[in-house]
């Protein structure tokens, strides 16, 4: 049974959603989700962020041009989110 102020278990895939998260979450939230896919062994994961007006599109990439294990990020193809989504390849 989830408690108010539990950590919320997800999945680790190569993709995730960030509309379920609060805006401030995002830089924590992101900075583990690449930790882990990393483990993985995942070469590159999209980073669904929805298209707004692009407040979350720009913490995402604050996030990514920090990050030590992304090597590089760009907005993902028309197929995959268009500038909705963010792909990102991890080191």
């Amino acid at each position: 049974m989830q408690h108010e102020g539990d950590p919320i278990v997800i999945e680790i895939r190569d993709v995730i959603d960030l509309h379920t998260f609060r805006p401030e979450d995002v830089p924590e939230l992101l900075d583990d989700y690449i930790r882990a896919c990393v483990e993985k062994k995942y070469s590159s994961i999209r980073i669904i962020h929805g298209k707004g007006q692009g407040f979350l599109k720009a913490r995402v990439e604050g996030a990514l041009k920090r990050h030590p294990l992304v090597a590089s990020f760009k907005t993902a193809p028309p197929e995959a989110g268009g500038w909705g989504a963010t792909i990102a390849i991890l080191k």
